[in-house]
């Protein structure tokens, strides 16, 4: 390691190339980079969806978007736009670069940009020697022999130069004006100081999405049983899958799918007393603005639950879990669909009603060995 360069270094570029969840799980880290040293500066490299979020995000001074090839979500284009980002990069005068991924990823595409900008440091976890497309290795022990959540492996990345911060929570701060917002479209629904509960049925994977027909005998349970309201969320994408869900209902409800941007979701999460939601972005808003979650976390990976917030993880063992899949390889959903709408409005029962602050998964099936293990 070469903590005593990295002790000098202020400006550092942070690589984090996948989705608002991810870069959210990143902030605890980027915090403490920030803190560590007095008058760094922290630029996010990031994808679309994560540098939209750097606005809400206190501890990002500046960002970049990049669709790096190297990632699924990025369609096809011409090397000229990978030779004007690593100029675009030099020019910044970076003397540090951190890159985060997840276990499944590799950091040497990221490494090799950053090396080709002339980023004298740069820093990573890897499964195989880089040898010297990184000046600082952190040899990758996942999945073979541990398994952490997202946010304990990107902190345990930068502790590895002496970076900690005693704050590990997310960081996400709506706006004033999204706040004011907020308030003003729930007063027009009806909805003033009472209790209610907020509904987010979307995730951008088929594989990690509670069937609508199951959402909606829960939401009907939650509205009957509580006795509150529920609201739901989405993107102008998501119209359709909410409308579905409503018409399955026997109860009323609200809808304000279509009309949110990120700040605007992330002040109606914030003022939320409950969120319900799949293992999607805004579960982690959830827990950097600290409302309540009822997660139906699909298995598709084990790392990604609610971070330090009042939580009920739900799901149901299935042999085939952690299949790391966009679309159920096995067709049949059963981690999420076996899930029964009871169970969901019986945890939001509980964490309405017993204010509880200490973090709890609820398995319909067995305990799973990865979470028993996640720190």
């Amino acid at each position: 390691m070469n903590e005593a360069h990295w002790s000098a270094t202020r400006n550092i570029l942070c690589v984090r190339l996948d989705n608002l969840g991810d870069v959210l799980m990143t902030t605890p880290a980027m915090r403490a980079l920030k803190e560590s040293i007095p008058g760094r500066r922290i630029t996010l490299l990031g994808a679309r969806a994560g540098v939209h979020a750097a606005s809400f995000i206190p501890e990002v001074d500046e960002v970049i978007e990049y669709q790096a090839p190297w990632m699924k979500s990025t369609e096809p284009r011409s090397a000229s736009v990978d030779d004007e980002m690593i100029r675009t990069l030099r020019t910044k005068g970076f003397d540090g670069a951190v890159i985060f991924t997840v276990y499944s990823q590799s950091p040497l595409p990221a490494a090799l940009l950053c090396h080709l900008a002339e980023i004298p440091l740069r820093l990573a976890h890897c499964h195989e020697n880089p040898y010297h497309l990184l000046t600082d290795w952190v040899p990758d022990p996942e999945p073979q022999t541990q398994v952490r959540h997202e946010v304990r492996r990107q902190l345990d990345l930068v502790a590895a130069i002496e970076c900690q911060t005693v704050d590990e929570r997310l960081s996400f701060r709506p706006h004033t004006h999204d706040l004011a917002w907020a308030r003003r479209q729930l007063a027009a629904e009806g909805i003033g100081e009472q209790r209610w509960v907020l509904l987010h049925p979307g995730a951008s994977a088929p594989s990690r999405r509670y069937p609508p027909e199951l959402w909606a005998r829960a939401a009907d349970e939650i509205a009957i049983r509580l006795n509150v309201p529920v609201v739901f969320s989405g993107s102008s994408e998501e119209i359709f899958l909410v409308n579905s869900i409503r018409r399955g209902m026997r109860t009323k409800s609200h809808s304000l799918a279509g009309e949110l941007n990120l700040g605007q979701l992330g002040a109606l999460i914030s003022l939320a007393p409950l969120l319900l939601c799949g293992n999607t972005g805004p579960a982690h808003m959830a827990a950097a603005v600290g409302t309540p979650v009822v997660n139906l976390y699909a298995l598709t990976n084990p790392q990604h639950t609610p971070w330090r917030v009042p939580q009920r993880v739900l799901f149901h063992d299935v042999p085939c879990r952690f299949c790391y899949k966009s679309v159920c390889p096995e067709g049949h959903h059963d981690c999420l669909r076996l899930v029964s709408p009871n169970t969901v409005a019986a945890a939001a029962l509980a964490l309405l009603s017993e204010g509880e602050c200490e973090q709890e998964i609820l398995g319909c099936g067995e305990r799973l060995y990865p979470f028993d293990s996640i720190s």
